[in-house]
């Protein structure tokens, strides 16, 4: 019988982190299914679903705590089976405007009310092309209900987007 791990870790960026993490997980007899790792702030931070015989798991767990040592702070978490909306939609939102603090709480705030669950978002600051002034920019992606009325979350964006000068874009995805 297989049981699965979501794995996160955080350490200081630096060549073979992500060979040490998955030498532990090989070690265990894990399968490295998916991931999502990045580099922030000089850190290299991630997210990787495990599978591996349910015998392993207890071993698993105490290698990768024992990365501690090497400057790696590694959390591991049984997965729990989620029920998905089977009739699901799919939006895709695009935003990008002046960098200011409550954006995203705004636009996540008109996402939650309306049920929309965000399954996938990046974000960053960059420098404005001419100005160099620091632009906020993002894409998400969120699950909707089948009944779910995009044109009230659609005023809601409109309405964030002019009092924060920000340029959204709201897409369905159709699959």
């Amino acid at each position: 019988m297989e049981t699965s791990y979501i794995v996160t870790f955080i350490g200081d960026d630096r060549p073979g982190l992500v060979e040490q993490l998955s030498a532990v997980i090989g070690a265990a007899g894990g399968n490295w299914q998916e991931s999502r790792m990045t580099q922030l702030g000089g850190k290299f931070a991630g997210l990787v679903l495990v599978s591996l015989p349910t015998d392993s798991a207890s071993g698993l767990e105490t290698e990768l705590k024992g990365l501690a040592a090497s400057g790696l702070s590694v959390r591991v978490t049984p997965t729990a089976s989620t029920v998905a909306l089977a009739t699901a939609r799919r939006i895709k939102l695009s935003l990008i405007g002046p960098d200011r603090p409550g954006i995203v709480l705004e636009v996540s705030r008109a996402l939650a009310k309306q049920q929309f669950n965000v399954v996938e978002m990046d974000s960053e600051v960059v420098s404005a092309p001419m100005t160099a002034e620091p632009l906020f920019q993002a894409l998400i992606e969120a699950d909707i209900a089948p009944d779910a009325r995009l044109e009230e979350l659609s005023e809601a964006l409109e309405a964030i987007g002019n009092e924060m000068a920000l340029d959204i874009d709201l897409e369905e995805i159709l699959g």
